[in-house]
């Protein structure tokens, strides 16, 4: 492992270092993935979907185009070489990636997607007396972490306007070790300005770093926080190849900050890469027209899905990314169980919205199924209001069981 690290730019992660934090940490923490999310909501709700080669599944924010032809031709042509680390590939994939953020390569370093360092900074920056600040509702990966880390969480509700409330959430805790920005937000896919980046990185309490997800960026129109890490300021922005890049199972990611900040992070461990992933980044990236195609394809999808809802008087949330919430007016859970015995599989409600339930955009006959299915469900009658999600800012109990 020492011998790929060090063709890399990232501080290097001594033997005795990673043995010691991956007994000691890694083994308590389990690195969570969107799957395990949507895998854990239906196991708690007692409706665990079995996979059907016919059924929909529009439930963990997958990408169904998958990866891009270049990709796949990348990815076959490396099979054969399979038994090998690779080290060379580390070096080329970093120094592209850094090229195309405009950083130096040193502050960049790379994952199998961008779940392990979301983990790793907020074990690395909280405490039992650094907390850990969220919107409500959001993706709940930092929550667990700072759970199994023991560290204080402040879930603050998002703005009217569904953006996070960047100054209710400064304000949360002066203590605060990070405060963490999903943007565009998942479970809402909707926006929160430059100006209040801007904002929060000008006034955020000095012990805390802003860790700034855009695994959804290339889906929306909103503008990246990379120029603060460019100017050398207390943010760390993560990125993945699981979205528009539609590599979930194949897996890639970064973390981008000032590499003092991303040593700490180092510190927690490194899994080598698999290649087939590091090739399939790298074509990717070299893809011009990759980010412009499918955006545009999956947002007209998406907005096709909005005309449809408008149309029918249900109530949504319009959002800019592959992913959105519905309010059901009932507990989600029974529109989500109603619809699975159609074979159709929608996403979870977060404790805080019972009600709401979220729906990645999908292939458009997945989404007609999806129409549908839905209408099926809405027009049943409302059996009970009692039925909850699993507490705690959505993060189900199942996962920790």
């Amino acid at each position: 492992m020492s011998s790929q690290l060090s063709n890399s730019a990232s501080s290097p992660v001594s033997r005795r270092s990673f043995l010691r934090t991956a007994g000691a940490t890694l083994a308590a923490v389990p690195i969570l993935t969107e799957a395990h999310f949507a895998r854990a909501a239906a196991t708690h709700e007692g409706a665990v979907p079995e996979f059907n080669p016919k059924g929909v599944y529009i439930d963990s924010n997958e990408n169904p185009l998958g990866p891009c032809e270049t990709a796949r031709k990348a990815v076959i042509d490396i099979v054969p070489n399979g038994g090998r680390y690779a080290p060379p590939l580390y070096g080329d994939l970093m120094k592209l990636f850094a090229e195309q953020m405009g950083v130096p390569m040193d502050h960049v370093m790379l994952y199998d997607g961008s779940s392990a360092p979301l983990s790793f900074s907020v074990l690395a920056y909280t405490s039992p007396t650094r907390s850990l600040v969220v919107a409500d509702p959001t993706y709940e990966a930092a929550a667990a972490s700072a759970t199994a880390n023991k560290a204080p969480i402040h879930a603050v509700p998002l703005a009217k306007n569904y953006s996070h409330d960047v100054k209710a959430m400064l304000a949360a805790d002066p203590n605060a070790g990070v405060i963490y920005i999903c943007n565009p937000n998942n479970p809402t896919g909707t926006i929160t300005s430059k100006e209040q980046i801007d904002y929060a990185v000008a006034n955020k309490p000095a012990s805390a770093i802003l860790l700034i997800d855009e695994a959804y960026i290339h889906l929306s129109d909103a503008t990246s926080a990379i120029e603060h890490v460019r100017f050398g300021k207390d943010v760390i922005i993560l990125r993945t190849f699981s979205k528009i890049y539609g590599m979930a199972g194949l897996r890639c990611g970064f973390a981008i900050g000032r590499p003092n900040l991303l040593k700490k992070l180092g510190d927690y461990g490194m899994n080598p890469m698999p290649i087939t992933g590091m090739i399939a980044a790298q074509a990717s990236l070299m893809d011009s027209d990759l980010v412009p195609k499918r955006k545009k394809l999956i947002a007209d999808v998406r907005n096709d899905t909005f005309a449809w809802l408008t149309q029918n008087n249900y109530s949504f949330i319009p959002s800019q990314s592959n992913c959105f919430m519905i309010d059901v007016k009932r507990p989600g859970v029974q529109v989500r169980k109603a619809m699975a015995k159609d074979g159709v599989f929608i996403g979870r409600s977060w404790a805080s919205w019972p009600n709401h339930v979220r729906v990645t955009v999908g292939l458009p006959a997945e989404m007609e199924a999806f129409k549908t299915s839905f209408k099926k469900a809405m027009d049943a009658p409302v059996t009970s209001m009692n039925e909850v999600p699993a507490s705690g800012l959505g993060l189900p109990r199942a996962i920790y069981s």
